[in-house]
């Protein structure tokens, strides 16, 4: 019996002693200058992702992120709300508009930074 004991108590430790496995995604977002890369990185500071990297020269969005935490479609829409088409989900019309005039990139706007 007190052998079993041990043998929980180990097998319990290790499950709550595991670090998180967190995976790495790169998708297309729309965005034209430093300003949206703020903005981008800042509406993906949420609990379950360790980082986000948006580069605007070539418009894509590396994520790493804990998929037990939230869903890749979650970061899509994390990045629609802040005003940023991805290539799964379209910002909303108020959420485009709501972008300063110079990161309007539907209209063609560009920054001079």
């Amino acid at each position: 019996m007190k052998n079993l004991t041990i043998i929980t108590l180990a097998a319990l430790a290790m499950s709550f002693g595991k670090p998180p496995k967190y995976e790495t995604v790169t998708f297309a977002v729309e965005g034209t200058c430093s300003m949206c890369k703020d903005r981008i990185e800042e509406a993906l500071d949420k609990r379950g992702i360790r980082k986000a990297i948006y580069n605007p020269e070539e418009k894509s969005l590396t994520v790493t992120y804990n998929p037990k935490k939230i869903e890749e479609i979650q970061l899509h829409n994390l990045v629609a709300i802040a005003g940023h088409d991805t290539e799964l989900v379209k910002a909303t019309n108020a959420a485009y508009m709501a972008l300063p005039g110079c990161c309007r990139y539907r209209e063609g706007a560009t920054c001079d930074d």
